[in-house]
């Protein structure tokens, strides 16, 4: 974009030099004419010369005022109507008298009859550039007067042949070469008019000039060239500026000058075009600069579609805008661009490998190989775009803001090396831009539906949505420049013009209704996995492991899950969600069936039942890509009356199990279950309206596993010294307790849900049991919970035993106690069984 505004600028002060020097030159040419227009040179000759010996001098005043002096050494009248002057200088006066212009020749030729009088040999001209005088006060935009005062610096020189002027039609010209030169530069035109009648100077061809813009050289060249004197316009066709390796050019320009020869307007048709030899160019089929009273620019606006196009090492920038408005400074420094009706800013680039020492590198991503080369493509698209720029060093123009609005998208793509290409998406109602040193893209604020879209290299989709964004950029090292080693992947471009470093988002903010959606990656032969969906008041992207963290009532949607926290962290390049603080889950419909292979909004563990599981824990992990859930930190979960409480509940989604642990005996794992025991038979009938209050069967262990197709639990003890388990009024300790839950088909209901059952209990290893105040102990513990039985048994070295205050102590291959009718019967299984009753002790009389 800077050498956008400096080429134009170049042609618009060149053109304007050539013409008001060429300009000046036909004017002192046309007052030259007068005195002879109509007139009969060798009769006016005649009156009021004074022989002198270097000559004959003709004065021509007015008012008391000189207005020009014509000195000729010679001067020989011939027969035929012509006149012959030799050695001719002709001196043009201002309104203060003093010499303003000067004309030179070796020779004039004047013919009577036909008016015209021809220069036979080189003519040398000049001219004082004229100045203007300051404007009285309350003068509008009326013209300055204008004044001229001799000075070296403001000297025009010319020098043509072939000077021919015709009084009878006002008009002079040459078709031979007309030099000029002055203080700015000097250039040359092939052929020349002038029509003093029409004020209308036309050079014809070939037109060329040489000055300079600070320290560097410009050219400019046209095919053509045209000054109307009256209305101070200029044509130029066919114009180029070349300066610095820099050329601007315009197939027609028409210049508006101000009565001081400064440059007021120009208008350029036909096509211009702007470019650099590093690569940079801009187009517009018609543009318009004003400028102000120092020939700067002050501000411009180009039609007819924009296209601008960039190339640096192994970057490529391209855009379009139908329209494009510029505003400068008053040191004609770009400012500000204003681009309407559809803009679009594409920037490619390669980085990577590291093949030379001055080429871009780039930071690999973790598990990324750096010898792989990262093919990468942004897109800016908005109605409407602003860019604010800076002056930087060295004279170049950097941008400080762009500003987007009425729907403004921002889109990428990396692709490395032979991979499929990821892309990413960053939308808003109004987007704004801040840039660093470089033009290094800082600051990126999105007001109004904004949204960032991002895909992982594994495929993984991520959509986040607010009410206001705000990303964050990796800065570039200012001490190694804009070639500084860099980041790719960023989702953002910029309508500047300006080949900056490729920025990567290193932090992003949404607020307000922020919504996420998720979807893991597909694998092959393995059915899709449920999307993640999340809402939260702010979301908070880190690019650092690619992390989003939602905070403020944070609420996410996991295969059928529905948890709050207080804050949820999602990592976009695995899928796994962490949630910390009050961490509340629910499924909210749980599986009729076993059937753990089902997604939707099914529940992965349905604790044998039906109805809602809840969840609650002060931490939680779900690992999407497995459906592994993991609740930390006095976790609990439950449905109806079943629950687990544990400081780490984990749920496996595609097994249909869980686990709960412990590594802190006073932290243990309590499952809680329904008993599914029965009336005991012979019972006395419930009067109407009496509920029955259901027993549960209450396990204390340290670790615990359950299936939801098996219906089966195990408890073992570690790090506990014992698992403790509790049902109808009996409790026992041993190494392990197995739980198995009734058919799915049977089950207690409540509250209008089913509830699953305890069926059976196994107690193994170590076996102790009690009840009031009898004691068993054995290997192996089996209760029924039909008919509230309890079956002890031991080892052939070690039997069980029952020891009861009352009856004494019992023995046998299997002890069985009934816990309805707190009976014991003993089983010899073939064998001979001792029985041993010890009567409680008395007292001593």
């Amino acid at each position: 974009m800077r050498f956008t505004i400096e080429r134009i600028r170049t042609l618009v002060l060149a053109a304007g030099l050539l013409l008001v020097v060429v300009l000046a030159a036909f004017l002192a040419i046309g007052k030259w004419k007068r005195p002879f227009n109509r007139r009969d040179l060798p009769k006016r000759l005649g009156i009021d010369i004074q022989q002198e010996a270097k000559g004959v001098t003709y004065t021509q005043s007015h008012g008391g005022h000189t207005i020009f002096k014509i000195h000729a050494s010679k001067v020989v009248q011939l027969k035929n109507d012509e006149a012959t002057l030799h050695d001719v200088r002709i001196e043009l006066y201002g309104q203060n008298s003093n010499i303003v212009d000067r004309i030179q020749g070796d020779e004039f030729e004047y013919d009577q009859k036909t008016g015209i009088a021809t220069a036979a040999g080189p003519v040398e001209i000049t001219l004082m550039r004229p100045t203007a005088s300051p404007r009285p006060a309350g003068s509008g935009k009326a013209k300055a007067k204008m004044r001229a005062e001799p000075s070296p610096n403001r000297e025009i020189q010319v020098k043509t042949s072939g000077l021919v002027f015709n009084e009878q039609t006002g008009i002079a010209s040459t078709a031979q070469r007309v030099d000029f030169s002055s203080a700015e530069g000097s250039g040359t035109a092939m052929g020349a008019t002038y029509n003093s009648d029409q004020g209308l100077l036309i050079l014809d061809r070939a037109v060329e000039l040489t000055t300079r813009q600070g320290t560097n050289p410009v050219e400019l060249h046209a095919r053509h060239a045209e000054f109307d004197r009256n209305t101070e316009v200029g044509h130029l066709r066919g114009a180029t500026a070349e300066t610095h390796g820099k050329q601007a050019s315009a197939a027609a320009a028409l210049i508006d000058f101000r009565a001081d020869g400064t440059i007021e307007r120009l208008d350029a048709s036909g096509g211009v075009t702007v470019s650099t030899a590093a690569g940079s160019h801009l187009a517009a089929p018609r543009g318009t600069m004003l400028f102000n009273g120092e020939n700067q620019p002050r501000s411009g606006r180009f039609e007819g579609g924009v296209t601008m196009a960039s190339v640096n090492d192994s970057r490529q920038l391209n855009g379009t805008s139908p329209v494009m408005t510029l505003e400068f400074n008053s040191a004609g420094e770009l400012r500000h661009a204003h681009l309407e009706r559809g803009v679009e800013m594409e920037e490619t680039g390669t980085e990577g490998p590291r093949e030379q020492e001055n080429k871009p590198v780039r930071f690999a991503a973790a598990g990324e190989n750096p010898e792989i080369p990262v093919r990468i493509t942004r897109t800016w698209r908005s109605p409407v775009a602003d860019v604010d720029f800076r002056q930087a060093a060295s004279g170049r123009v950097e941008p400080v803001q762009v500003h987007g609005k009425e729907g403004v998208v921002l889109t990428g793509e990396t692709r490395r090396g032979s991979q499929p290409p990821v892309p990413s998406r960053l939308a808003a109602d109004e987007i704004t831009g801040l840039f660093g040193p470089q033009s290094t893209l800082t600051l990126l604020t999105g007001i109004g539906h904004s949204s960032m879209e991002e895909t992982a290299a594994n495929g993984a989709r991520q959509t986040a949505t607010g009410d206001r964004l705000q990303a964050r950029f990796v800065p570039v090292n200012p001490a190694q420049g804009p070639e500084a080693p860099r980041v790719a992947n960023s989702a953002a471009a910029w309508p500047a013009g300006a080949s900056a470093p490729q920025a990567q988002i290193q932090s992003a903010e949404l607020e307000g209704h922020v919504t996420l959606f998720q979807q893991p990656a597909a694998k092959p032969g393995a059915k899709l996995e449920p999307p993640l969906r999340a809402t939260a008041g702010r979301a908070i992207y880190e690019s650092a492991g690619q992390w989003l963290h939602l905070t403020i009532h944070p609420r996410v949607e996991d295969g059928g899950m529905e948890l709050t926290a207080g804050k949820v962290d999602v990592s976009q390049a695995s899928g796994d969600a962490f949630a910390h603080g009050d961490v509340k889950a629910t499924w909210i419909e749980a599986l009729a069936s076993g059937d753990t292979t089902a997604t939707g909004s099914a529940s992965p563990v349905t604790m044998g039942g039906k109805g809602p599981v809840h969840a609650i824990a002060a931490e939680a992990e779900l690992h999407q890509p497995t459906g592994k859930t993991t609740f930390n930190g006095h976790a609990r979960l439950w449905q109806q009356e079943n629950s687990i409480s544990a400081p780490i509940i984990v749920i496996f989604r595609q097994s249909g199990t869980l686990t709960a642990n412990t590594t802190n005996p006073s932290e243990p794992v309590i499952a809680v279950m329904l008993n599914a025991g029965a009336e005991p038979a012979g019972s006395v009938k419930k009067p109407a309206g009496h509920t029955t209050v259901p027993s549960v069967v209450w396990v204390r262990g340290g670790n615990l596993w359950y299936s939801d197709a098996e219906r089966k639990a195990i408890m073992r003890a570690y790090p506990l010294p014992a698992v403790t388990a509790q049902a109808d009024g009996v409790e026992s300790t041993s190494a392990q307790v197995e739980l198995y839950l009734a058919p799915s088909g049977v089950a207690k209901q409540t509250a209008g849900a089913a509830s699953a059952q305890v069926e059976r209990i196994n107690a193994l290893g170590h076996v102790v049991l009690t009840s009031q105040d009898r004691r068993g102990a054995g290997e192996k513990l089996a209760y029924t919970s039909s008919t509230g039985t309890y079956i002890l048994t031991g080892t052939p070295s070690s039997p069980p035993r029952l020891t009861d205050p009352q009856r004494g102590t019992v023995t046998g291959a299997a002890l069985i106690f009934n816990s309805r009718d707190d009976s014991v019967s003993i089983e010899g299984g073939g064998h001979e069984t001792t029985t041993e009753t010890t009567m409680p002790r008395r007292g001593r009389d």
